[in-house]
Order: structure tokens, then C-alpha cells, then sequence
């Protein structure tokens, strides 16, 4: 009670494949397995799936991540799998991660933050 809390991954990037897949995120991952952050970046193959074995494998991944990426991009809000993504990440957040050191950062590609917010 009151101890740390053990995650699997650093990082779980969330974002809009067709969007930032093949640049910033990519280059993203890459950049933080090169520093030695164990992060979670999805398999294409995923969103073609998109079976309920798949989502419960990546809420799993979220809830196992202590700090969840999200690349809000210009089409991201448009794909329903992104929006159940982002449900399912602030769905995992209560007072009591804050705590135990789990944060959601927002990352605007090509974006404002007025548009999102729009």
C-alpha cells in the first residue's frame, strides 16, 4: 500500500498512423529506444484488425505504460480507433497516478492547441 507501482513500458505512443506513422513518430520511437526508454509504438496490422482481442491487448499496453504520448495531429480526431485510444488512456488516469509518478503528455503535430481544443 502506498508503494510504487511497477510498469512494463516507459511510454505508449498514441497517434494517427496515417498522419505521423512513417516520420515524427517513428523517428519518435526510435529516439527513445535509442536513450533505453522501453516504449510501446503499435503494429500497423493492429488497426487493420481492430478486433476486440486487439483493443483489450492496447488498453492493456496502456494501463502498463507509465507515461502515455499522445500526437494529436490534424486527422487524428477523426479516426474513431484514435478516440477510443484517448478515452481508454484518460479512462486509466485517476488523482492516485498522478501520485505514483504517471503522467499524459499531449504533443501538437502540425497543430494548435487552439485547434484541438476547437
Amino acid at each position: 500500500m502506498g508503494g510504487r507501482v511497477s510498469f512494463t513500458y516507459d511510454v505508449y505512443l498514441s497517434f494517427r498512423g496515417e498522419d505521423t506513422r512513417y516520420g515524427f513518430t517513428s523517428h519518435l520511437f526510435h529516439a527513445l529506444v535509442q536513450r533505453g526508454i522501453n516504449s510501446f509504438f503499435d503494429d500497423k496490422d493492429i488497426l487493420r484488425n481492430g478486433d476486440e482481442t486487439t483493443s483489450s491487448s492496447l488498453v492493456n499496453a496502456i494501463k502498463q505504460s507509465r507515461i502515455p504520448i499522445v500526437v494529436l495531429s490534424k486527422n487524428y480526431a477523426f479516426s474513431s480507433f484514435c478516440l477510443k485510444e484517448l478515452t481508454a488512456i484518460l479512462g486509466c488516469f485517476e488523482e492516485k497516478d498522478i501520485k505514483n509518478g504517471r503522467l499524459v503528455f499531449p504533443v501538437f503535430y502540425d497543430v494548435y492547441p487552439s485547434d484541438v481544443r476547437n
